[in-house]
């Protein structure tokens, strides 16, 4: 079983490529955000409490993310492998996910760090949001959300690369170029 994580700041394209490796590795895409997106739309309850959150900017509770990725990987333990796109996002995160995976006697065997700089960052967040709406995708919602991630985030860095798991790949470039730098490392994982 393959199981990725692809990490990154807001706007650093992990969604993007999460697709691609999909295609690619034929692994299941777990898109927490898409997931707590669909969930507000549709007003659930968890919806509901994850956009005051959202809305702010802010990291929904790392409870109410763990228990809804635990409850969809309990729901697909038929999959060939994993690609978690906007999860773990904090330290406890990271752990709990280490467990979700060793209680099935998996573990993650990658995690893809685009590495992208604010400036690119704020454009490609400003222009998403012109072309598609998304209402998150503002001036000040983007600062507040890239501040976030450094300082919750960006510790899993090294909490990753302690276990010998983090591949730091530029992030800049074409979707193809960026995504030849992944397969470079990916198709040479033992697995």
């Amino acid at each position: 079983m393959l199981n990725i994580i692809i990490f990154g700041a807001p706007g650093s394209g992990k969604g993007t490529q999460s697709e691609k490796l999909t295609e690619r590795y034929n692994l299941t895409h777990i898109s927490t955000g898409e997931v707590l997106r669909d969930k507000i739309e549709r007003q659930t309850e968890l919806g509901i409490l994850a956009d005051t959150y959202m809305s702010k900017g802010q990291l929904v509770p790392d409870n109410l993310v763990i228990d809804m990725l635990s409850e969809f990987i309990a729901n697909n333990s038929e999959s060939k492998g994993y690609i978690l796109d906007g999860f773990p996002r904090t330290l406890p995160q990271g752990e709990a996910m280490d467990k979700i995976l060793e209680e099935q006697n998996e573990s993650i065997n990658v995690v893809l760090w685009l590495d992208v700089d604010d400036d690119e960052l704020i454009a490609r967040l400003l222009k998403r949001g012109k072309d598609s709406g998304r209402e998150d995708d503002t001036f000040d919602t983007i600062k507040s959300r890239l501040a976030v991630y450094y300082r919750k985030t960006e510790p899993l860095k090294d909490f990753y690369s302690k276990q010998g798991k983090l591949a730091q790949i530029d992030g800049t470039g074409t979707v193809d170029e960026i995504f030849s730098r992944i397969e470079e490392v990916v198709d040479n994982l033992n697995y």
